[in-house]
């Protein structure tokens, strides 16, 4: 059966007479007591609506409001989930482009005009899911994520306040399943290229006539991976419990991540995809004492993700309502590598201080362990009548974070015993405490016009501590303190116009894997600070939809990729003193008739670093230089991104799409040179879906998707490192790659009832 929900979170109330066989089928996979589904007369469909919009109400935003974001409801995610990650789900937005180290069942990322996904903050119901520390968020931890979502709000720029890492490109705004009216049940199975299968139960029981629901979500996947070694194994699970008062909601949620995945971060050398094909990688490679090559079957990446949360809001009266949310956040994971003939001082100075000099250079496999748990606590107050609408809210974290590891094995000793003499070679520790606090304004000057604002003040204390596994002795702490405005206007032309200008500042503090680099230079990582300014239209018509955005984006002290990575695979960042993002995002769609439409998206943006000063490592690898290169592009920020999307409906309950995606040059660090350029690429998928009516409002539904249908051999850029020689003017570089895959596809079958 379908649930009664529509995109935009209203409810089809309506009363029951009867316990129906769906009701006792939702009871039986949640193991709840049966129950009557008549409604009180009390819970009126507003009142329901606005108790679960309160909850997201201080990181959302309306029409109303001049930013530029698109929202994608909960049928568009559930057609979209056949792209098993978020990111990819989320690849036909403006200015989004992904990026996969495995074919797209692996780690995940994507970046929103160019900007890295450590900027883009990510929140569930308003509470932060990024990483406190690295700033970012690994999609490939909780499998499916997208798919527990009710629906998704990316603003781009600098987006409304909320609490966590500030806004850089955009913000990720997911909101958990709505109470469904009526129970519901829905099963899935996926099976794909690389063999990859996908899998999920989803039930809910709708709400009863004592104000309860219940919503509980299992998905998998399993997949040997594009690249060799990248098999992973993933679940997830999401239980959702609440309460509907005549004025006040109830609600508990746990979010459960699992996975096991193939290391594939490094990359390959052109020369080594062209020697050993493209889905090489050289994790784990060693030959043994009688010179035999092998694999390490144990080079993996293993992390456990825990999100505990508690919702609470309350309507006051007509004007006034009250949010308030808190969440544990529990991680722990490691990884396993094995080095071949290594030597252990060149990686780990710290390890090789405790060893014997004679052993340092060796085989060995170390396992490096991160254990993290986080507290946060959000509150919020919303007034809303005639035409002034109030949001006052903060939010707390606190943030407690260990990392350590130990050698597994070292071949010269054959074995370690369980005193193992390198438990905890290194053992690190991070505390952030980071506390926001954030008001926001909208008012209505007429009917037309109405005045925006959003001041967030932002305070945050770090410290890091303990011994590094590359560094050595680490002592390190720093405190924030930064005032995020954002003032804008909003015009209605008409009904179906408006156009909007917005201006705002933000402030982003530097991830401990940066702060960890500049430590061992000497230097010291500047917070960045971005002015960023957008002008926008919008018109709506029934067949015909059209929307421009002009942006400027302008820093102090960004934050950029220069090419370079850790041994964990995180670009490296360096601060530069000037740059810009400026560009045109460009929406548009047409239905020609009921059975065909087009839709597509265009930005064109200029990406520029200003006198860019690069720092380069001279033939002996020690010395450095610093080169004055003028203005530069900025790393992984091409300036053509555009999609196009073509649907034909011959009858109402089957949709067939292609799809094509382009996505212009760009550099892999912030020289410009042509060496290391990516090329441009375009990709052509294309989807098929046919619903199948059943007897009692039941639905098949069958979902095929084949992507990169033209097999368009293409890679993305991993990193760089090497050499340059002031004598002759020339770089002597070594260019990893992440191999992408050719024609590949999924197939799904969905059965709602």
């Amino acid at each position: 059966m379908k649930q009664h929900i529509y995109s935009c979170g209203r409810y089809l109330i309506y009363k029951a007479t009867r316990i129906s066989r769906k009701q006792m089928i939702a009871c039986c996979v949640l193991s709840l007591s049966t129950f009557t589904s008549h409604f009180s007369p009390l819970r009126a469909q507003d009142t329901v609506r606005r108790l679960d919009e309160v909850i997201i109400s201080s990181s959302r935003v309306d029409n109303k409001t001049p930013l530029t974001t698109s929202t994608l409801d909960r049928k568009t995610l559930e057609e979209n989930k056949i792209a098993v990650s978020v990111p990819y789900m989320l690849e036909l937005e403006p200015s989004v482009v992904t990026s996969a180290e495995n074919g797209a069942v692996g780690v995940t990322s994507m970046r929103i005009r160019g900007v890295d996904a450590t900027r883009i903050n990510v929140n569930i119901n308003g509470i932060p899911l990024n990483d406190a520390e690295s700033q970012q968020v690994y999609w490939y931890n909780i499998p499916n994520l997208g798919g527990m979502a009710q629906s998704v709000q990316l603003q781009r720029g600098v987006g409304a306040s909320n609490g966590g890492s500030a806004a850089f490109g955009g913000a990720l705004n997911m909101h958990t399943f709505n109470t469904a009216t009526k129970p519901y049940a829905t099963a899935d199975l996926g099976f794909g290229s690389w063999n990859t299968w996908q899998y999920g139960v989803v039930a809910g029981t709708g709400l009863t006539k004592h104000g309860f629901s219940f919503d509980a979500a299992y998905n998998g996947l399993n997949s040997d991976g594009f690249i060799r070694g990248g098999q992973t194994n993933q679940q997830s699970l999401f239980l959702n419990a609440g309460w509907y008062g005549k004025r006040s909601m109830l609600k508990a949620i746990a979010i459960i991540g699992k996975q096991k995945s193939g290391i594939t971060y490094d990359g390959a050398t052109l020369n080594e995809i062209e020697t050993n094909g493209p889905t090489y990688n050289s994790r784990g490679a060693y030959y043994d004492a009688n010179g035999d090559f092998h694999y390490y079957d144990d080079e993996t990446d293993n992390y456990n993700q825990q999100h505990y949360q508690l919702y609470y809001s309350y309507l006051i009266n007509d004007y006034w309502s009250f949010s308030s949310a808190l969440d544990y956040t529990y991680g722990y994971g490691y990884t396993n590598s094995y080095k071949d003939d290594k030597n252990i001082k060149k990686s780990f100075s710290s390890l090789y201080a405790m060893m014997n000099p004679a052993d340092s250079i060796s085989d060995y496999v170390y396992r490096k362990i991160m254990r993290n748990d986080a507290y946060t606590a959000t509150l919020s107050t919303r007034y809303e009548k005639d035409a002034l609408s109030l949001t006052f809210g903060g939010s707390y974290q606190l943030y407690d974070g260990k990392h350590y590891g130990n050698l597994v094995w070292v071949e010269k000793y054959n074995a370690i015993s369980e005193d193992n003499p390198y438990d905890d070679w290194y053992s690190c520790k991070g505390k952030k405490h980071d506390a926001t606090a954030f008001a926001k304004m909208n008012y209505e000057f007429s009917d037309r016009l109405n005045l925006y604002a959003d001041f967030q003040v932002r305070y945050i204390s770090y410290g890091l501590h303990g011994t590094d596994d590359k560094y050595g002795q680490l002592d390190y702490d720093t405190t924030h303190l930064f005032f995020n405005p954002k003032v804008g206007v909003n015009y209605r032309i008409d009904d179906q116009q408006r156009a909007y200008f917005v201006a705002g500042i933000s402030n982003r503090e530097a991830a401990r894997a940066d702060i960890k680099e500049a430590l061992a230079d000497g230097s010291h990582m500047n917070h960045e600070t971005m002015l960023d300014l957008e002008l926008g239209y919008q018109l709506q018509k029934q067949d015909f939809h059209f929307e421009g955005n002009l942006y400027a984006m302008l820093y102090k002290d960004q934050l950029v990729a220069n090419g370079k990575v850790t041994e964990s695979g995180y670009s490296l960042m360096d601060n530069v003193d000037k740059s810009y993002r400026i560009g045109v995002e460009l929406v548009g769609g047409y239905r020609f008739c009921k059975q065909f439409s087009l839709d597509g998206n265009l930005t064109l943006s200029l990406n520029k670093i200003i006198d860019y000063q690069y720092e380069a490592t001279l033939n002996d690898w020690y010395t450095k230089t610093v080169l004055d290169l003028g203005t530069t592009d900025l790393a992984l920020s091409p300036s053509v991104v555009g999609t196009l999307v073509a649907t034909y409906r011959p009858v109402d309950n089957a949709k067939l799409q292609l799809i094509g995606k382009y996505v212009g040059e760009q550099y892999a660090d912030n020289t410009s040179r042509d060496e290391v350029k990516v090329p441009a690429y375009f990709l052509l998928n294309a989807r098929a879906s046919y619903t199948f009516r059943l007897r009692n409002n039941n639905e098949i539904e069958c979902q095929l998707a084949v992507n990169n249908i033209l097999d368009h051999d293409y890679r993305l850029s991993a990193y760089i490192y090497g050499t340059y020689d002031p004598s002759t003017q020339t770089y002597d570089n070594y260019h990893y790659w992440f191999q992408q895959p050719g024609i590949n596809f999924m197939g799904r079958l969905i059965y709602r009832f």
